[in-house]
């Protein structure tokens, strides 16, 4: 299995490295210092065109698949953007996924092309603190009154919640007794993040400081029948459909963070000297940071074999989150032994792989577990039973 990139996908990698390169090392260690929102770096991808990279051309976006917007983000977290960088832009990329299979034309007209332009920033609402995992048990409720829902209820970990204008949002409409199953009876909205109604606050975190993380408490927040987003009651569906592109895209970018973090490994361990020779001579170092590139590169084949699964219709549930759970592990481990090849440098911000190690931990635990997906590999793969 190989990597055949065609020219166009190695012209979006030239030149979203080119972009990035206007936001180095230093912007990103003051970001993660002073907590700013990254706005000028979201500003420069929409402006040149990617931020609906993925969205139908008809709306303003380039039409492009999954395996194009794989490249982008990985070189993205390359660059020494790392998670930050990321997170700060999905939801914008491939966040509006339901809103592009399962809205209407009119829904479309109206929602996308703001977000592509960066006149609308969108945060995506799904995560509840009783839940967990176990999203089809979600608890906030959207009652129907008259031509409005009425929104009532918390969620957690909502990314970006503090610039956000939207919310892409999943609530119960139907109580969990009335419904066959736990799956149905959830629904999905895109709407207006109305301050009025609903308490945003910001969730203290180890790391990527300047893409906040929130917790959001909904009191009676009115949402017009006509921002349902599809039919009432296959929300979580909706969001199902694009979970293995959003696998996807994380492992690409896992794999992109690690990259950076071994490479600034090698490059200290070549020019750091003790015992009159350089570090990087002894296997001691070396054995570690050659593991790790071994475990990147066979992360990768999996997160774009299923790039390309992806974009052909095919099946790819398997790859997708076998690439996620292999990327994630990597880059921790690899943005740990980049920390350790420093030494104590490692431990100093100057050297930015600190940075790195603790933003490798976001996608490790999050939105699945290793475990949870561990478990899915044993049931789908292997046959075994399911055990949760």
């Amino acid at each position: 299995m190989s990597i055949d990139y065609t020219p166009e996908q190695l012209q979006i990698r030239d030149n979203m490295a080119k972009i990035c390169a206007k936001f180095d090392d230093q912007y990103w260690l003051e970001r993660d210092e002073d907590g700013e929102f990254p706005e000028d770096f979201c500003r420069a991808i929409s402006d040149a065109g990617y931020m609906g990279i993925a969205m139908p051309e008809e709306y303003g976006g380039a039409g492009l698949g999954i395996k194009d917007c794989a490249v982008m983000v990985q070189t993205i977290t390359e660059s020494g953007a790392g998670n930050a960088g990321f997170a700060a832009i999905s939801i914008g990329i491939f966040g509006m996924n339901p809103v592009v299979v399962f809205g209407t034309d009119e829904q479309k007209r109206q929602f996308l092309p703001p977000v592509i332009k960066r006149e609308d920033i969108a945060c995506f609402g799904v995560t509840e603190p009783n839940t967990g995992l176990d999203t089809t048990r979600l608890k906030t409720r959207a009652t129907l009154k008259g031509d409005h829902y009425i929104i009532k209820g918390e969620k957690i970990w909502i990314s970006t919640a503090q610039v956000a204008n939207k919310i892409l949002l999943i609530a119960r409409t139907k109580d969990i007794s009335e419904t066959k199953k736990p799956i149905d009876g959830l629904s999905l909205f895109y709407t207006d993040l109305n301050r009025d109604y609903a308490e945003i606050r910001e969730i203290k975190k180890m790391g990527r400081k300047c893409v906040d993380s929130n917790q959001i408490f909904f009191d009676d927040m009115p949402v017009p029948k006509e921002h349902l987003i599809g039919e009432e009651g296959k929300g979580f569906r909706y969001l199902l459909h694009g979970l293995n592109a959003e696998r996807i895209f994380i492992a690409a970018s896992m794999v992109g963070l690690g990259r950076c973090a071994l490479q600034r490994a090698a490059n200290y361990a070549r020019e750091r000297v003790v015992f009159d020779r350089p570090i990087g001579q002894n296997q001691g170092v070396q054995h570690p940071l050659a593991e790790s590139w071994a475990e990147l590169e066979a992360a990768n084949l999996m997160a774009f074999r299923a790039a390309e699964l992806y974009d052909r219709g095919e099946e790819c549930g398997l790859q997708a989150n076998a690439a996620k759970y292999l990327a994630a592990e990597a880059a921790f481990k690899a943005c740990t032994n980049a920390v350790m090849t420093h030494g104590g440098m490692g431990y100093a911000k100057e050297f930015h792989v600190e940075r790195y190690l603790r933003e490798s931990l976001i996608h490790r635990i999050a939105p699945v577990s290793p475990q949870l997906m561990l478990s899915y590999l044993a049931e789908k793969a292997l046959g075994l039973p399911k055990s949760y």
